[in-house]
């Protein structure tokens, strides 16, 4: 899988932290085909989450070291580790009952503005709840508190 080549040490761990609560992780597939918008995407009912690592490196100007050696792809790694903390902080909610773990109020209020317009297409497009969308885009900026949440609540 691609997408690993991107992450970072911790997020190795929240990856592997994932398979070990029986999580299937898998990179683009069909449902990133479908809606290019998306980096990532959690199926409830299968314990599946996507990577649309594709997508992802489009949205970012991802350029092959090989052609452009000097070109930094930040954007690219920033990108594809937040999709993974997104979803895998919904494996989290799945894994406590289906209900969110922070007070979303308090969320809210952390939640930078360039993640609203985001949070409006994803609370109206997916299944996600209002409640769950805010707090899955707040801790996708917090991977140590999404790797310890995954051990309280899903191992």
């Amino acid at each position: 899988m691609e997408f690993i080549l991107f992450l970072s040490k911790l997020d190795k761990e929240i990856l592997n932290l994932l398979i070990k609560a029986n999580y299937i992780v898998e990179e683009n597939k069909i449902e990133c085909l479908l809606n290019k918008e998306i980096k990532g995407l959690h199926n409830f009912k299968e314990n599946k989450i996507i990577i649309c690592t594709e997508n992802a490196k489009r949205k970012t100007n991802y350029r092959n070291k090989n052609q452009q050696p000097n070109k930094d792809n930040f954007k690219t790694e920033r990108a594809i580790r937040k999709a993974l903390r997104h979803e895998a902080t919904h494996a989290i909610q799945k894994c406590n009952d289906n209900k969110t773990i922070g007070n979303i109020k308090k969320l809210e209020s952390k939640l930078h503005q360039s993640k609203r317009k985001a949070l409006e297409f994803s609370s109206s497009t997916f299944s996600g709840t209002y409640a769950k969308e805010v707090e899955a885009y707040v801790l996708e900026d917090k991977p140590k508190k999404v790797k310890n949440l995954i051990e309280k609540y899903c191992l």
